[in-house]
C-alpha cells in the first residue's frame, strides 16, 4: 500500500523511539491468504487477503524489577508518529503492570538473521494451480462435494533493542472435503496439510471419501461402551495435540495438572513400553517453524522476555517415557531445570510401517474412527477429555468394514491412555488436526490400536 512504511523500517524506528526504555522488542507480521471454497459441489468462494500487526514489547525498570507492556496494532504505519504512540502505550502498560514475574535478561544476537531486508512473501490464487485442475475433475463427480483450501504466507520480523534482527516465511496450507451422498444421508470427511499444495492429490482424497460413503450404504447400529478402536492419524493428532500444550512445566511444578505426580513432575515416567517419541522439531522436512522465538504474550511457558531464543528439538515423549515439560528461561531458572520452549508442529514416531488399512485388517471386531471434534477437557489432573466421533464410525469384523454406525458416539478418554494402552501403532505420515486446524497445522502421525476406547454415550448428530 502506498505510503505503508516497511517492516524493517517500522522496526528501526520503533526501537529508536524506545530508546529510553529499559529495552524493547518489535514484531511485525504480515500475512498473505489465498483461499477456495466450494459447496454442493460447485465452487463459491476465492479471494486473496493480507494483513498485517506491529506489536511493540516495552520492559520498563521499575523499583523492585523489570515491567513489560504489550500492545498491538493492526493499522497500517503510515507515519512514525503513530509508533511513537504505541511505544508510549506501551509503556503505560507496563507501569500499570508492575514488575514482572517472568523478567529475564534480554538475549543477545546470536547471529544475524538471514534475509532480513527482503519483503514480504506473497502467495496467490495461482498455488492452487494443479490442485484446481483435479478439484474440477472431483466436483464432476457422483458426489456432493464441499470443502475449503486455504494457503498463508506469513512473514515475521522481529527486532530487539539489544540487536537481534531476524526474519521467518511460515507457509502453512490445508484442504479440508466433505464428500455426502446425493440424499445428504451420508458424510465423509478427509483433510491434509501441505507447505505449498504441490504435495496435494484432491482425486486421492475423493476417492477415500468416496470408499467411506460406500461403506456407508449398510447401516449398524450399537450401543455407547467400550470398544477396540483404530484412531486414523487425523484422530491421534487431535488427542496428542492437546496433549502437547497440556505439557507447561509450572502447573505440573505446581500439582495443578496430568504430568504432576505424587513426588513432583512426572518427567521420566514410562507410560508405554512401545519405542514412541512425541517430538516437537523446527527443522522436521515440511513441517518447519520458527528457528527462534516470538512471543506477544506471557503466561504459563511462554515470556517476552524471551523473544529472540532459539527454539530447538524437543522430545516431550522419547522411547515411552516423559521427557521434557514447556519452561520460560525465568521458569526454568525459578525450577531449576532447562529452558524448553513449546513447538509449532508435532510428531508421534516408532511404530511399525503398518498403515490404517493394515491396523483394521488385523481388528476381529471393533471400531474404525474417521475424525474427532469438539473437544473439551473433563479433569486436568488426569487429562481427560471429552469429544464426540465425526462424518463415519464404522464396524469391523474379521478384518474388513462391514458397515457405518448410523450415529455418532461421545467420547471419554486421556490422550496419555492413548498412549499407555495403545496395543498397536502404525506408520507415521503427515496429516491434519481436524478439530484444531485454525491453531495447529503442522502434525505427523500414526494409526493408533486403542483396546475399549470409551464411547460413553450415542450422539444422534451426524
Amino acid at each position: 500500500m502506498t505510503g505503508v512504511i516497511r517492516p524493517q523500517e517500522v522496526v528501526e524506528r520503533t526501537l529508536a523511539a524506545a530508546g529510553h526504555l529499559h529495552g524493547c522488542a518489535v514484531l511485525v507480521r504480515e500475512s498473505s491468504e489465498a483461499v477456495l471454497r466450494w459447496a454442493n459441489s460447485t465452487m463459491t468462494t476465492n479471494g486473496h487477503t493480507t494483513s498485517r500487526r506491529t506489536t511493540v514489547i516495552a520492559f520498563v525498570a521499575l523499583e523492585g524489577g523489570v515491567a513489560a507492556g504489550v500492545v498491538g496494532s493492526s493499522v497500517a504505519v503510515t507515519d512514525v508518529a503513530q509508533l511513537e504512540q504505541l511505544v508510549r502505550a506501551a509503556e503505560a502498560a507496563a507501569r500499570d503492570a508492575g514488575p514482572a514475574d517472568d523478567a529475564a535478561p534480554l538475549l543477545e544476537p546470536a547471529a544475524s538473521g538471514p534475509a532480513w531486508d527482503e519483503p514480504a512473501a506473497e502467495t496467490s490464487i495461482g498455488v492452487f494451480g494443479g490442485f484446481a485442475e483435479g478439484l474440477a475433475e472431483v466436483l464432476g463427480g457422483p458426489h456432493r462435494q464441499y470443502g475449503f483450501a486455504s494457503h498463508e504466507l506469513s512473514t515475521v520480523w522481529l527486532g530487539t533493542s539489544t540487536g537481534i534482527r531476524g526474519r521467518w516465511v511460515q507457509p502453512t496450507g490445508s484442504v479440508e472435503l466433505n464428500a455426502k451422498t446425493p440424499d445428504l444421508a451420508s458424510s465423509a470427511w478427509v483433510g491434509a496439510s501441505t507447505a505449498d499444495f504441490t504435495d496435494v492429490d484432491v482425486v486421492a482424497l475423493a476417492g477415500e471419501a468416496g470408499r467411506r460413503l460406500d461403506w456407508g450404504q449398510r447401516r449398524v447400529t450399537l450401543p455407547a461402551g467400550r470398544y477396540e478402536t483404530v484412531l486414523p492419524p487425523s484422530a491421534v493428532s487431535d488427542l496428542m495435540v492437546y496433549l502437547a500444550w497440556s505439557m507447561e512445566g509450572r502447573p505440573a511444578q505446581e500439582g495443578r495438572s496430568a504430568l504432576a505426580g505424587p513426588h513432583g513432575v512426572r518427567v521420566g515416567e514410562e507410560l508405554t513400553t512401545l519405542p514412541l517419541t512425541l517430538a516437537s522439531d523446527p527443522a522436521a522436512p515440511g513441517l518447519e517453524y520458527e528457528p527462534f522465538l516470538t512471543a506477544a504474550r506471557s503466561g504459563d511457558g511462554i515470556s517476552v522476555f524471551d523473544n529472540g531464543a532459539p527454539t530447538r528439538r524437543v522430545e516431550w515423549i522419547a522411547d515411552g517415557a516423559i521427557r521434557e515439560l514447556v519452561y520460560s528461561r525465568a521458569e526454568a531458572a525459578e525450577f531449576g531445570t532447562r529452558f524448553t520452549p513449546a513447538g509449532d508442529n508435532l510428531l508421534l514416531t516408532g511404530g511399525s510401517a503398518a498403515s490404517t488399512a493394515d491396523l483394521v485388517a488385523g481388528t476381529e471386531r471393533g471400531l474404525l474412527l474417521t475424525c474427532l471434534w469438539y473437544i473439551r477437557e473433563v479433569d486436568p489432573t488426569t487429562l481427560l477429555l471429552t469429544g464426540l466421533t465425526r462424518d463415519g464410525v464404522y464396524l469391523v469384523e474379521g478384518g474388513e468394514v462391514v458397515g457405518e454406525v448410523d450415529h455418532n458416539f461421545r467420547f471419554n478418554y486421556s490422550p496419555l491412555d492413548v498412549l499407555r494402552r495403545a496395543t498397536e501403532v502404525g506408520a507415521t505420515q503427515r496429516t491434519i488436526p481436524r478439530e484444531w486446524k485454525d491453531w495447529f497445522t503442522r502434525a505427523a502421525m500414526p494409526p493408533v490400536r486403542v483396546p475399549e476406547f470409551n464411547m460413553s454415550s450415542v450422539s444422534l448428530g451426524r
